[in-house]
């Protein structure tokens, strides 16, 4: 009988539905986002996240917001304090946004950050970077790795001694220090959009040689099977053996090695970001965003500034939870005959 191949399973399904939806949320940043990413207040420097009133007095009304007054204690630590003499009524579809406030109001779903902007606003603008840069990274360590270890394990040899070594060079260097020596040796002067395709090829550069090991040590088993030798018989070229009956036979690690990657430049990312050698400020990422967390006295007076930090963990616990779940499906020990 023929083969049919298992579905994701549940919590593969789960966690691939709010990596859609995180996508998904970062695509429409401009439209769910209350803010621009870069329009700040300074007034409202670490202003708690803004309740959304519907009653007034027991009664239904349109959804408004309370208006905000900064005093200051005895320690002169900032106090944001509800003033019920003003209030805001939130606007649907307003200005191309899905929910905005008349200024002066200030609209602050998750509180705001060390300058006064939305949080809400630059988390999901900064999904676009975070997110983004690991699939781009990826897709580029992702080629290079099976193009080099498929043609390693195909040749074998000098060639593939020669591949191998170029790979052991890069595996050799802790991956982290390899970045930062990688990201130091790019000019200052570059723009956002340079840094982040600088950040793109780096964390790319970095990846690529463990994955091209492993296919290599597929492709060496491959190549004395029975149909690679028939291709070889009947003078197929190696070019097409090696794209067309050697690779696709990697899927199984392939797609599992994928998830696993995307998640792991995603961390790499927020690291740099986070020291201040990826994507700068104004510009958002989570790491970025992460690192007005450094230190102990904004985390306790404003501990939605961590809220970064959890999105982090959700994606790469995702990307993980599905890369396993790809592997059963892809995996000929879990295909039922």
């Amino acid at each position: 009988m023929r083969k049919r191949i298992n579905h994701l399973n549940r919590w593969g399904k789960i966690c691939l539905s709010v990596l859609v939806l995180m996508y998904g949320l970062a695509i429409f940043a401009d439209f769910i986002s209350p803010y621009s990413y870069k329009d700040e207040d300074r007034d409202f420097s670490y202003c708690p996240p803004t309740a959304v009133e519907f009653m007034d007095h027991g009664q239904w009304v349109h959804p408004f917001i309370y208006g905000r007054a900064l005093t200051f204690n005895t320690v002169h630590r900032r106090v944001y304090v509800i003033d019920h003499a003003q209030r805001y009524p939130l606007h649907f579809l307003k200005g191309g946004r899905l929910l905005t406030v008349d200024a002066p109001g200030r609209f602050y779903p998750w509180g705001a950050d060390a300058r006064g902007r939305d949080l809400f606003s630059r988390i999901w603008y900064g999904a676009r970077i975070s997110l983004s840069i690991g699939l781009m990274g990826v897709a580029i360590s992702f080629i290079l790795g099976l193009l080099i270890g498929g043609i390693a394990g195909y040749y074998g040899g000098w060639v593939d001694s020669s591949l191998m070594w170029i790979c052991e060079m890069f595996m050799m260097i802790p991956g982290f220090y390899l970045m930062l020596a990688l990201r130091a040796a790019v000019p200052e002067n570059f723009n956002s959009v340079q840094v982040y395709v600088s950040v793109v090829v780096i964390l790319a550069l970095i990846g690529w040689a463990s994955l091209a090991r492993i296919i290599r040590g597929m492709a060496l088993s491959l190549r004395e099977r029975d149909f690679v030798l028939a291709a070889k018989t009947l003078g197929v070229p190696d070019i097409v053996i090696i794209f067309k009956h050697i690779l696709p036979q990697t899927i199984s690690y392939s797609m599992a090695a994928l998830m696993l990657t995307v998640s792991s430049y995603i961390l790499a990312e927020a690291g740099l970001s986070v020291v201040g050698l990826g994507i700068q400020d104004p510009i958002p990422s989570w790491g970025n965003l992460l690192s007005d967390a450094m230190g102990i006295v904004p985390v306790i007076f404003a501990p939605w500034i961590l809220l970064p930090g959890l999105f982090i963990f959700i994606a790469v616990m995702c990307f993980n939870v599905v890369g396993d779940s790809l592997r059963d499906v892809f995996d000929p020990m879990f295909n039922e005959k």
